[in-house]
């Protein structure tokens, strides 16, 4: 493994040493976080920064504390969440904002701000999962063996055969909600959902490496096929239970809860084809609800963070896009509140009277913060230079990220003007990269092209075209940590070519919502003609020599690059692919292509297994056989439908390797792509 390689295993992605996992407590007084002691340590321990001093205070370091092995749910969780550091991975506020409680491999821990004692272990009845504190942390919530306990107290939910407490595979995994219980404003009673998984199918991971191991089972969703059974119940301090009672077969999906007030819990529920999306009122007494809000799409609703929402004065938040698709805003009551030049892409609370926003003023590249004015529109910027801002609030502080080529910065800024920024002890960035940004195309995509280090121009490079190109994901980012492996592969001898294709988010409406009812038709006209583009203006991109590499989604338009279009892609390198979308999860592929009994036109003619007999270029298949994401059934399908046509192709399987490639393995598949491309494209 050559030096960046090692550099970036043993720092995590340069993310070993910088706090993360930010929280205001205390009426924006404290600033929990989460960092390590340094760029090459992954054990993160749990700080304290007071805002009136700007003092740090170590309050949990997991190195003096007892742990057992870490829970499946809790390791099924990560995977949701995408949470790969070790040590303390997370914690949770009482709603005072001065205690936290934390599970560390399944022991349960709590600690006050003040550091005055150190983290006391509180006694659970077996391997604790995602714990929650009350108002005041006198009281703690946590799931084991899929009931939900309370400390002290015990036992909470009824053995009834339901998981409870816990967030469903589609909800952590697709809409955003990764939790599964809230304590009501008292710290006295408590909603919980319960999931009941029995109607889905089982999926398998095991380890063929050490096939003297069990292997795993788990529910999955799989499109077209049975959700889980999600309810959520109020579980009262003296046994009492209360229902929610909304039409859950019209709209199955609960995206978000919590409690507004003692009287009062909201909830956002979505229809299975997400083209709907209530917020509701509910009473936590008799368990009724009422329709509080509705946003409505023809296609989809894309998911807006903090809407809908209900705004200090009683007036419902929505979002909403502007005529023609060019735009997105947000509504009050209906009523919408800025043009097609504002693409807003978070409401991050309540802030001086007015909205407090991150949104897309210029390039899609950037993101501003801005506050907006809920009666007139007019936006009032923040943080509105170079790069990529957001934002974090509570009682009139602010915690100000900002992220460009010269790496990021954070800065609390309090409501009286003073300012601090949490120490950051990672490793600084290799490469200062500043990807050549341009729009191209009729559909003006946005593309970035990263030259090597010293390049001399008239020198002709192959290209390396690496990228995402799904829905969701954001690749051409003025976010400078994730151009690092691609000046790392510039570096190798190519010119490295990013496009965000239409269905991809942050540029419009219109974008976004163009890949509805078809992946891979437009996904590839898109990069197709972007790669093309670009050639005609860089000509020292030699279009003769084109390799595709990706992961996840990226994978599928690798594989389908050299499968549908090897006249422009000559070798690809496919991790992760959902090579079959019937085959992977509901929320997220229905949302997009609708349901497969309802449209098989669309599903087949997305799968990549028809098209395996018409390969004709080399192709490296790659799969981590522990990913319980996109399934390695899904490549070893495509590889067997390969082989049945007598197509030659690499596989690469991985075994204990999960969907986000940990621990050094992405950077060990990177050192085989290399090979397998200067192979292949006679570098």
């Amino acid at each position: 493994m050559d030096d960046f390689l090692r550099l970036s295993a043993a720092t995590g992605r340069f993310t070993h040493g910088a706090p993360r996992a930010f929280a205001f407590g205390d009426e924006g007084r404290l600033l929990w976080f989460l960092r390590s002691t340094g760029p090459t340590d992954p054990v993160d321990a749990l700080w304290v920064l007071d805002t009136s001093t700007g003092t740090e205070t170590l309050l949990a370091d997991p190195r003096e504390l007892s742990a057992g092995a870490l829970p499946t749910a809790e390791r099924r969780l990560r995977e949701r969440v995408r949470l790969v550091a070790a040590g303390i991975g997370s914690y949770a506020l009482s709603g005072d904002g001065r205690h936290a409680v934390f599970a560390l491999g399944g022991r349960l821990y709590g600690i006050t701000c003040d550091g005055a004692a150190p983290p006391a272990q509180i006694p659970a009845a077996g391997p604790a999962v995602d714990p929650r504190p009350n108002a005041d942390g006198t009281r703690v919530a946590y799931v084991t063996g899929d009931a939900l306990h309370i400390v002290p107290g015990g036992r909470v939910s009824p053995d009834d055969g339901a998981r409870w407490g816990l967030a469903e595979f589609a909800a952590a995994e697709e809409l955003g909600r990764d939790r599964g219980h809230w304590w009501s404003p008292d710290g006295r009673t408590l909603l919980a959902a319960r999931v009941d998984e029995s109607a889905l199918q089982r999926r398998w991971i095991g380890d063929p490496a050490h096939p003297e191991l069990p292997v795993e089972d788990f529910a999955y969703p799989e499109a077209g096929g049975p959700n889980a059974d999600v309810q959520l119940w109020v579980l009262g301090p003296g046994g009492d239970r209360v229902r929610l009672d909304w039409d859950a077969e019209a709209y199955p999906y609960v995206s978000d809860a919590g409690w507004e007030s003692a009287g009062e819990i909201l909830l956002t529920v979505q229809d299975r084809l997400q083209r709907t999306v209530l917020l509701l009122g509910a009473d936590p007494e008799t368990g009724a609800t009422r329709e509080l809000s509705r946003t409505t799409h023809p296609q989809w609703v894309d998911p807006l963070p903090g809407t809908p929402a209900r705004l200090p004065d009683g007036r419902m938040l929505t979002a909403a896009d502007t005529e023609g698709g060019a735009g997105r805003t947000l509504a009050v009551d209906g009523r919408p509140l800025t043009g097609e030049g504002v693409q807003v892409r978070r409401v991050a609370g309540w802030h001086e009277g007015r909205l407090l926003v991150e949104v897309g003023l210029r390039d899609p590249a950037e993101q501003q913060v801005c506050l907006l004015d809920p009666e007139s529109g007019e936006s009032t910027a923040l943080a509105d230079g170079p790069g990529v801002h957001t934002v974090l609030a509570s009682a009139g502080t602010l915690l100000l990220t900002g992220a460009d080529t010269d790496g990021m910065r954070r800065t609390v800024r309090t409501a009286d003007g003073r300012e601090f920024s949490p120490v950051d002890l990672a490793r600084a960035l290799p490469h200062r990269v500043a990807p050549v940004l341009e729009r191209v195309t009729e559909h003006r995509v946005p593309t970035a092209v990263v030259f090597p280090r010293g390049h001399v121009p008239g020198t002709r490079l192959p290209v390396l075209v690496d990228g995402y190109g799904g829905p969701g994901f954001q690749d051409v980012s003025a976010e400078p940590r994730r151009w690092q492996h691609r000046q790392w592969w510039a570096d190798q001898g190519f010119a490295v070519v990013t496009v965000d294709n239409r269905g991809t988010p942050y540029v419009s409406p219109a974008h976004t919502h163009a890949m509805y009812r078809g992946f891979s038709d437009v996904t590839l006209e898109d990069q197709a003609a972007a790669l093309q583009a670009l050639g005609a203006r860089h000509r020292d991109l030699d279009l003769s020599r084109v390799g595709v590499r990706g992961w996840s989604y990226g994978g599928y338009l690798a594989a389908l690059a050299v499968l549908r279009r090897p006249d422009l892609f000559h070798a690809a390198s496919a991790g992760a692919a959902p090579t079959d979308f019937r085959h992977y999860d509901t929320a997220y592929t229905e949302r997009y292509l609708g349901l497969p009994q309802e449209h098989p036109e669309v599903y087949e003619r997305d799968s990549l297994i028809p098209d395996a007999p018409r390969l004709t270029r080399p192709l490296l298949l790659i799969t981590g056989l522990a990913d319980d994401n996109v399934h390695p059934s899904h490549t070893l399908r495509l590889s067997r439908a390969l082989t049945d046509a007598g197509r030659p192709h690499r596989l690469l399987a991985l075994p204990g390797v999960t969907h986000m490639t940990p621990g050094g393995a992405r950077e060990k598949v990177m050192l085989q792509e290399l090979d397998f491309f200067r192979r292949e494209l006679a570098l």
